[in-house]
């Protein structure tokens, strides 16, 4: 919802106010977090390790609390208005959510230790499925399949619109080796990084209103606009063309996950049936995003 939202604000000349921006960056990671730690648990049961998978259920359920308390929904809540969002955030919700991050934190350590140090996940992700980085581009890869192939390239960074990344202190992530290891290795770091600035987020959101002013009933003006946003997955784009009605004349969405998915017919050719499932574990895709 965020890039289609910012896509609208655009088009229709309006900036939602800071302390708005700053919620919305805030449960943006949060989402982000809770995204990944189902892939750092999902990726071990791929190998027929169980246990990081159950980790991973009962730490992701915490963060999922704290996006429910705050806007009613846990996987897609709906939260964010042209203009701003819904609702303030309750009572004791910021510091409930730094310390969920240290359950997180936590979380990490433990697939540290469960999942990459163990002998046959190194065996079984190490130098299988390498993505080199011209061809990672030439697929239009995105996200962590792309920053695990060396390509120090993030939309939060490089391209920020209407979030408030460039006022916090973070690190981009990337390996150099392209393969599925590095892929797992970048995503597991992305978590600890997403962990630090939703720390920072919850100690720096300032006081305020959460909406601007827009009319009750928006028309938006003719246009179009891109937005595009650094989704767990990689790229989530919007392209929106208004006529000025109550809905848009045309939406076009530009997922992660298809591009992530275009390059197995690449990636799969002369590897061993068994790495398979380890080679698309590892690229991270979701079959509903691709029918976008």
């Amino acid at each position: 919802e965020v890039p289609f939202i910012l896509a609208s604000e655009q088009l229709m000349g309006i900036e939602a106010p800071p302390r708005a921006q700053w919620i919305r960056t805030l449960l943006f990671e949060l989402s982000r977090v809770a995204n990944i730690i189902l892939f750092l648990g999902d990726m071990a049961v791929q190998l027929g390790a169980l246990t990081p998978v159950f980790f991973a259920f009962r730490d992701r359920e915490h963060v999922l609390n704290q996006i429910e308390s705050a806007t009613g929904g846990r996987f897609h809540p709906n939260f964010d208005r042209i203009g701003g969002i819904k609702d303030d955030l309750p009572k004791g919700w910021l510091a409930e959510t730094k310390a969920t991050m240290a359950n997180v934190r936590k979380f990490c350590d433990e697939m540290e230790e469960l999942v990459m140090g163990s002998q046959i996940f190194e065996a079984r992700t190490r130098g299988i499925g390498v993505i080199p980085p011209d061809v990672a581009q030439q697929y239009g890869l995105s996200g962590a399949n792309l920053r695990a192939s060396g390509v120090d390239w993030d939309i939060r960074r490089d391209n920020n619109i209407g979030l408030v990344y460039d006022k916090l202190d973070w690190k981009v992530w990337t390996h150099t080796d392209g393969d599925s290891f590095a892929r797992f290795w970048v995503r597991m770091q992305e978590t600890r990084e997403a962990c630090n600035m939703i720390e920072q987020l919850c100690d720096g959101v300032p006081s305020g209103p959460i909406m601007a002013k827009v009319p009750r009933i928006i028309k938006v003006p003719a246009g179009e606009a891109f937005v595009s946003t650094e989704n767990p997955l990689g790229e989530m784009g919007y392209y929106i063309v208004s006529q000025g009605d109550l809905t848009p004349f045309r939406v076009k969405i530009r997922t992660a996950s298809f591009n992530n998915v275009s390059i197995t017919p690449w990636i799969l050719r002369g590897v061993y049936v068994p790495d398979i499932i380890t080679i698309l574990a590892s690229l991270y895709f979701i079959l509903g995003d691709i029918d976008r």
